[in-house]
C-alpha cells in the first residue's frame, strides 16, 4: 500500500499515511487531532541498475539517440 506525506497548516507536523491510491485525495487527520491538512508531493527513489544516469549524447556507444542509434541510419 502506498505512503503518502501531509502537513498540518494548524499545528505544521508532518506525518505519512499508508492508504489505498483511490484514497489519496481523501481528507486525513494529523495525529494531533487537526484536519486542516495539506498532502505534499514526495518524489519516489528507486534503487538499481535503472536508476543510473544516462550517458552523455556523443559519449562512446551513444548512437543517434533512438534506442541506442539501432534505428538511425
Amino acid at each position: 500500500m502506498p505512503r503518502y506525506e501531509y502537513r498540518c497548516r494548524t499545528c505544521g507536523d508532518t506525518f505519512e499515511l499508508s492508504r489505498p491510491m483511490a484514497e489519496s485525495s481523501a481528507p486525513a487527520q494529523c495525529p494531533a487531532g487537526h484536519d486542516d491538512t495539506v498532502k505534499l508531493l514526495s518524489t519516489v527513489a528507486v534503487g538499481g541498475a535503472a536508476s543510473a544516469p544516462a550517458p552523455a549524447p556523443g559519449a562512446a556507444g551513444g548512437g543517434g539517440g533512438c534506442c541506442g542509434g539501432g534505428c538511425c541510419g
